[in-house]
């Protein structure tokens, strides 16, 4: 397969993370920049909302309302009409790092990852869980001993979640009851590299972000690649499949995710290319 032809869409970020396609518009959070922003297929962008503590993970409510993961503080922040961040749920009882990803079903129940130790302090690894927020703002732990759980994917039918590992260089799924509840943990792939951010494509592949060796693999279910994107002097963070049809990739890209090695706009960036297979399910 010749290299596909990637695109610049926007390269002064910091730090971009958490990419999410919703009413024609990329949104995603620039990580360390604190800001939620969408931008438009042509690179007008909007800064959506302010969150001092870090933005990650983002879904939305049936209702529409926008959902924020608020990393250092361990909450899920909720944006009322009026454009104002209010708490949908305090995850600080639960959660024994900072918060990550987040994704939302179509019953509005928020799964949110954490990194279940200090890492930019030097703390010890210690496994962490996934705890499910439902519409109401309670909050519990829906799976736990998970190696720094972080992108997140619901298939189309809802039955299916898949959660990818960090320190355990895996793709994991999970059963999804009808009340929300994990089961049937399973390995989905043995990858050998950090997974970050992900999202699934309609033929049941996920496309996996690698911060090192810096890279975007399409994999598909037992561990085959079939699609690889290198990088040269960037890691991959996230990933999404968005456009009208669903059949641009969008590419979230970092130098360092250091945050004392950060310097700034232009740590980051976004870049898109266009693919054979649109993407599906959840986010």
């Amino acid at each position: 397969m010749p290299d596909p032809e990637i695109a610049v869409l926007l390269d002064d970020l910091v730090f971009p993370e958490g990419p999410r396609w919703h009413d024609g518009r990329l949104v995603f959070s620039d990580m360390h920049a604190q800001e939620v922003v969408a931008v438009a297929p042509d690179g007008d962008r909007t800064v959506l909302a302010q969150v001092p503590n870090n933005p990650s993970g983002l879904g939305w409510l049936p209702n529409g309302r926008l959902l924020v993961v608020s990393m250092e503080d361990r909450r899920v922040l909720r944006q009322e009409p009026d454009g104002a961040l209010v708490e949908h749920a305090d995850l600080s009882a639960l959660a024994t790092g900072s918060c990550n990803d987040m994704v939302v079903d179509a019953a509005g129940r928020a799964y949110v990852g954490h990194f279940g130790f200090d890492l930019h302090g030097g703390s010890d690894f210690q496994e962490a869980s996934l705890i499910v927020v439902t519409p109401d703002g309670a909050a519990t732990v829906a799976a736990g001993e998970l190696g720094f759980p972080n992108g997140t994917v619901i298939t189309p039918d809802g039955g299916t979640m898949i959660v990818a590992e960090s320190f355990a260089g895996r793709l994991t799924a999970f059963e999804i009851g009808a009340d929300g509840a994990l089961s049937n943990r399973r390995v989905w792939a043995e990858l050998g590299v950090p997974p970050d951010g992900i999202c699934l494509d309609a033929e049941g592949c996920i496309w996996v972000a690698v911060p090192r060796p810096g890279g975007f693999l399409r994999v598909a279910q037992g561990g085959e690649v079939r699609q690889r994107v290198e990088l040269d002097g960037f890691g991959g963070f996230a990933c999404m499949l968005g456009g009208a049809d669903r059949r641009t990739l969008f590419l979230l890209e970092a130098r360092t995710s250091t945050p004392a090695k950060i310097e700034g706009r232009g740590n980051g960036r976004i870049r898109t290319m266009r693919v054979d297979v649109p993407g599906a399910g959840r986010p």
